[in-house]
C-alpha cells in the first residue's frame, strides 16, 4: 500500500497542526511509502519512506502558484500512490477528486466541522470514505462516514510526577476565537475573584488575523476586570510547550460548545489534568464532573470552584479514569488501527 497525504502543514513546531507529523510517522510504519503534499513545510522528523512536497506557503508564493504546484505534484507522483488521505481541507478533493477517481485511487477525507455546504456534499460524493470525530460533524450524517478516535500521542502527552502543579492554577489553551468562548472564561474568572476564590490563570494561544479584534477585546476585558496580576497571556505554543503547561496546571478549561472534539481536551486528560469542558457530547467520553451543563460564566465559575475544592483523592480518581479512557479510545494507536480498516 502506497499513500498520498494532503495536509495544511508538515511542521512539528506548528502550534495547531504539529501533531500531524506524528500521525504521518505512524502511518508510514503501516504502508510501503508515503508522499505528503502540504501547504507549508517546516521541521518534520519522518522515516525514510516519507517524502514531503510543499506548495510553498513558507516561501511566500502566490495562491496561483499553490494551485500550479499542486497539479504539478499530482502529475509527478501519479503512479506512486494507491490511496489519498486528505486531512481537513475538502478543497483538495474538489480540485482533484475526479482525477483520483478516474485513476483508480481510493479517497479518504478527514472533515470534522459542524457546518457544511454544497461544496462539502460534493467532496463527500467524490470521496470513498469520510472520517470524523465529533458526532456533531456535518459529515456524520452520510452513510460513507466513519467515526474515528481523536488520535492523541499518549507516549508524548504524559504526566510527570517531577513537575509540581501550581495550586489553584487554571489553563485555557487553544486558538483565541469567538467559538472558543475566551470572553466567557474571563468573565468566569472575574466572578471567582469577586467571590474571593484564589487562582492564577494562563491563556495560551493566538488569534487568526480575522479574530485579532476579538483577542484585543479579551486583553481589554482582563484589564477592566482588574485581573492583570492573575491572568497571563503566553501566545501560541508548540506541542512541547503545551505539554509543559498541562503538567504544571491544576485545571484545564475548554468552553467550545458541542460540534467539535478539541484535541487539547484529550491531551490534557492524557497528562492527568482535571478538565472542565462545555461540550456536552463529551459526557459519553469523560467523567460527568468534568462537563459543565451550561456554558454561561456564572455556571462555569461555580464548576471551576467545585473542581478546585474537590478532595484531592476524588479528583485523582477521576483523572485516572479519564486517562484510561483516552488511552483505550483516543490514542494514536487506536486511530491507526481504525485507519488501517479504511485503507
Amino acid at each position: 500500500m502506497r499513500m498520498l497525504i494532503i495536509t495544511q502543514a508538515a511542521d512539528a513546531g506548528d502550534p495547531v497542526l504539529g501533531f500531524f507529523v506524528g500521525w504521518i510517522a505512524e502511518l508510514a510504519k503501516r504502508v510501503e511509502r508515503v508522499e505528503v503534499i502540504c501547504l507549508t513545510e517546516g521541521d518534520h522528523p519522518l522515516p525514510a519512506n516519507v517524502r514531503v512536497h510543499s506548495l510553498g506557503k513558507e516561501r511566500g508564493v502566490s495562491r496561483i502558484r499553490y494551485l500550479l504546484n499542486f497539479y504539478a505534484y499530482l502529475w509527478q507522483l501519479r503512479g506512486q500512490y494507491d490511496t489519498v488521505f486528505v486531512h481537513m481541507n475538502q478543497e483538495y478533493v474538489l480540485l482533484a477528486g475526479l482525477l483520483w477517481r478516474l485513476g483508480g485511487k481510493k479517497i479518504l477525507l478527514w472533515r470534522n466541522h459542524a457546518q457544511g455546504s454544497i461544496s462539502t456534499r460534493l467532496a463527500v460524493l467524490l470521496a470513498h470514505r469520510v472520517l470524523y470525530t465529533s458526532p456533531q460533524s456535518f459529515t456524520a450524517r452520510f452513510r460513507k462516514a466513519r467515526k474515528m478516535p481523536v488520535g492523541i500521542d499518549t507516549d508524548f502527552f504524559t504526566p510527570d510526577p517531577q513537575v509540581p502543579r501550581e495550586p489553584h492554577s487554571i489553563l485555557f489553551l487553544g486558538r483565541i476565537a469567538p467559538v472558543k468562548n475566551a470572553d466567557v472564561f474571563i468573565e468566569a474568572l472575574n466572578a471567582l475573584r469577586q467571590r474571593g476564590v484564589p487562582f492564577s490563570a494562563t491563556v495560551a494561544g493566538a488569534a487568526l488575523p480575522r479574530d485579532a479584534a476579538y483577542e484585543e477585546g479579551i486583553r481589554e476585558q482582563v484589564a477592566v476586570a482588574g485581573l492583570i496580576g492573575q491572568v497571563r497571556f503566553v501566545g501560541a505554543v508548540s506541542q512541547q510547550e503545551a505539554r509543559r503547561l498541562y503538567r504544571g496546571h491544576g485545571l484545564y478549561v475548554n468552553l467550545t460548545l458541542a460540534g467539535s472534539m478539541d484535541k487539547t481536551i484529550f491531551e490534557a486528560l492524557a497528562c492527568k489534568v482535571p478538565v472542565l469542558v462545555a461540550n456536552e457530547d463529551l459526557l459519553r467520553e469523560i467523567p460527568e464532573p468534568f462537563v459543565t451543563p451550561r456554558g454561561d460564566a456564572k455556571t462555569v465559575a461555580s464548576r471551576i470552584e467545585s473542581l478546585i475544592a474537590m478532595p484531592a483523592d476524588m479528583r485523582s480518581a477521576l483523572c485516572e479514569k479519564a486517562f484510561a479512557q483516552v488511552v483505550d479510545r483516543h490514542s494514536v494507536s487506536a486511530l491507526m488501527a481504525a485507519l488501517e480498516n479504511e485503507l
